[in-house]
């Protein structure tokens, strides 16, 4: 993983917005709805391509296929792991923003159509190669008259498949986590060895407090074979416009985040309820073998920061943990599900990453003068 040797390199957490007539074409996928598996195959083809060089275009450094080809940051894994069959409605126990602000949550839902979640009833295993082969050979195919700094390529923690499709056949989390860590290991294993860097999803782990230790212990142990300098995880607190009163502060799970493999430490530094935790690095030294990856742009509103914000929020971070340890990136994703209708304009979201391009600019002037 390089680090901001001469210069802030910038990076995004992984989804992006994608075209609307690909968008469709997954949508109708998740509905069960007949659809014409080449023409849809090649439609993801074109539309990586479309998104690298649009990355490329707005000064990303550090670039991947946007997830444009996937239903979701962890529902894809339904088709690529055996045991995930069951169905179930969406939980309808209301969360403690919920219950805390009832007349907010009672709003339209962002969801596009129903939505229904798959559950584990068997045992999981990985299904085969297709699938991360061809999301592989897109993304290769797509980097041909590109020259980005680095090239990386997202993935499903064992520890946010396990929440999301919820277990009816271990019985034991560690069971169930363990399981999902060795199978989703293979896909894990084949995106180092493409040489993308492996980002693993990994919201679950702010959010399961009470599990956190046992994730990263799997974590760990699908990750075993891939050297940590090669692997980025991200770290956040829901990718929704909600009050997040009840958030976890980094501040208490931060020393255990930092027991985890992977190098690269991607957190949410923009949003008014995580913005100030650039502090807890003044308490908590950053190890020498780890890269911040912070937010510096949010990802659920529709304003466009000013590139002079970005610069002060990249700066705060490198005077805490040094300019070289430091690579500016987004709160989460602007295209996580496609069930969900995107908080962020998909043409306000380009121009964010525009502004945070320009930000690192005036940061790197800072930081290097």
């Amino acid at each position: 993983m390089k680090r901001s040797t001469e210069r802030v390199l910038t990076t995004h957490t992984g989804s992006l917005p994608r075209p609307p007539d690909l968008l469709e074409k997954l949508l109708q996928k998740e509905e069960g709805l007949h659809v014409d598996e080449a023409s849809l195959s090649e439609r993801v083809h074109t539309a990586v391509s479309e998104t690298v060089v649009r990355q490329a275009q707005v000064g990303v450094d550090v670039v991947n296929d946007g997830e444009v080809g996937k239903p979701g940051y962890t529902v894809y894994v339904k088709e690529r792991l055996t045991g995930l069959d069951g169905e179930e409605p969406a939980p309808l126990t209301p969360s403690g923003e919920a219950v805390d602000f009832p007349e907010y949550y009672s709003r339209s839902p962002r969801s596009r159509r129903g939505v229904r979640q798959t559950t584990c009833t068997g045992p999981v295993a990985w299904k085969g190669r297709d699938a991360v082969d061809r999301d592989i050979a897109n993304l290769n195919a797509s980097l041909v008259g590109v020259e980005p700094s680095e090239v990386f390529m997202t993935s499903a923690s064992p520890g946010n498949i396990a929440h999301y499709h919820r277990d009816r056949y271990y019985r034991s989390l560690e069971a169930y986590l363990y399981a999902v860590a060795d199978a989703m290991k293979e896909e894990y294993d084949s995106i180092h060895r493409a040489g993308f860097l492996l980002q693993v999803d990994c919201p679950d782990l702010p959010r399961d407090r009470d599990t956190l230790e046992l994730s990263i212990e799997a974590l760990n142990h699908a990750l075993r074979d891939i050297p940590s300098e090669r692997i980025r995880m991200h770290v956040c607190w829901g990718n929704n416009e909600g009050p997040h009163h009840l958030d976890v502060p980094l501040a208490e799970i931060i020393e255990l985040l930092l027991t985890a493999k992977p190098s690269g430490i991607s957190i949410e530094g923009a949003n008014p309820r995580h913005e100030h935790e650039w502090n807890v690095f003044e308490r908590v030294k950053l190890p020498d073998d780890k890269v911040l990856i912070p937010g510096v742009i949010d990802s659920t509103t529709n304003f466009i920061e000013h590139p002079e914000l970005v610069a002060q929020r990249i700066v705060r971070y490198a005077q805490v943990v040094g300019r070289e340890n430091v690579i500016a990136s987004t709160d989460c994703g602007f295209g996580t599900n496609v069930t969900e209708i995107p908080i962020v304009d998909g043409r306000i979201a380009w121009a964010k990453l525009q502004a945070m391009t320009e930000g690192a600019i005036l940061a790197s002037e800072r930081l290097w003068r």
